[in-house]
């Protein structure tokens, strides 16, 4: 059966939190829509799990393990529809998640991935809002002034559990990229960003689930590869593929990424492949950037990264109350 939206989730090992991904789908206040799960091998319940739905609009396909990418690539290969919305399996979104979506698909038809804002549920349980940077106040929607400042100086504008894209586009810049388990979500977005405009809405359609156990994210291992789009930027830059006002945001942006992988790396304890990291861009960046360098690379790498959740949490509650307050 399809839909006006695809929903595409990718399944490996998530069998504890499949059944709340598919709920936040059903109860959605738009029910024009399939979903199209895709089991990478698990050798957990989840399968079952699915099966256990009752409902014809739920497919089940089962690979053996190919990796995230490969899963979702898959999704979209199945999928019917002309957007294909994203979905974590331990991740879940809100009523009017896709309401939210289709509202900017028609006031934004030029755009190339449409997003909402989500919350994020820390291991200790309590939630917070995203920390956005260089977007607009709440209660704004629209296209992102700039995809990349934003996602340099804040948490990314767009993730895996809120973004829908046009299926066509998905296919002209070349899907997830396969045989990587860091940046391959980074990569696809980046690709449609610098192409095409991101809509986004703060109505708030997702909460992302940190609590959750076996995310790749969480993975302790050292990175000694760059982003798949590190490579697609550089590519773009050299080929003169990038338009003159993107050109700074864009190298903001990269050499953000870059930072992810030290600080991967040190949590990883690898402290000095991550100051090899560094130190290639602190000839670049501002003396607040280098205020970040120091710290990590100085101080234990919890009391940085309490430093850093407790200025996001802060941020949070004040973006939070801005919405309530002009909600009421």
């Amino acid at each position: 059966m399809s839909g006006k939206i695809s929903v595409v989730i990718p399944l490996f090992n998530k069998g504890p939190y499949i059944a709340r991904t598919l709920d936040s789908i059903l109860i959605q206040t738009f029910q024009d829509f399939e979903v199209i799960v895709v089991d990478d091998g698990s050798t957990d319940d989840g399968a079952e799990i699915v099966r256990g739905f009752d409902d014809p609009r739920i497919q089940l396909i089962q690979q053996v393990n190919q990796g995230e990418s490969a899963a979702r690539n898959r999704g979209v290969d199945e999928a019917l529809s002309d957007f294909v919305a994203f979905l974590d399996a331990d991740d879940e979104w809100m009523p009017n998640h896709l309401e939210t979506i289709l509202r900017l698909i028609e006031k934004y038809p030029e755009a190339g991935m449409y997003a909402t804002a989500y919350k994020i549920r820390n291991s200790n349980g309590k939630t917070r809002l995203a920390d956005y940077k260089y977007i607009p106040n709440p209660p704004w929607e629209g296209l992102l002034p700039d995809y990349f400042k934003s996602g340099t100086y804040g948490e990314f504008p767009v993730n895996s559990s809120v973004a829908v894209i046009p299926r066509k586009i998905f296919q002209e810049v070349g899907g997830f990229p396969e045989g990587y388990w860091w940046g391959p979500d980074a990569d696809l977005f980046g690709k449609i960003a610098l192409k095409y405009p991101v809509a986004f809405s703060w109505e708030l359609g997702a909460i992302y689930h940190w609590d959750a156990e076996n995310r790749a994210c969480d993975r302790r291992i050292p990175l000694d590869y760059e982003e798949p789009f590190i490579k697609t930027a550089r590519s773009a830059l050299m080929k003169g593929e990038v338009p003159q006002e993107l050109t700074e945001s864009l190298n903001e942006y990269m050499w953000t990424k870059e930072y992810d992988r030290a600080i991967q790396n040190v949590q990883a304890g690898f402290p000095h492949t991550a100051k090899t990291i560094l130190k290639q861009f602190t000839t670049k960046w501002n003396f607040k950037e280098k205020i970040k360098w120091f710290l990590l690379t100085n101080l234990p790498l919890p009391q940085y990264l309490f430093i850093r959740d407790l200025k996001r949490k802060l941020v949070s509650a004040v973006k939070e109350k801005t919405i309530m307050q002009k909600k009421g």
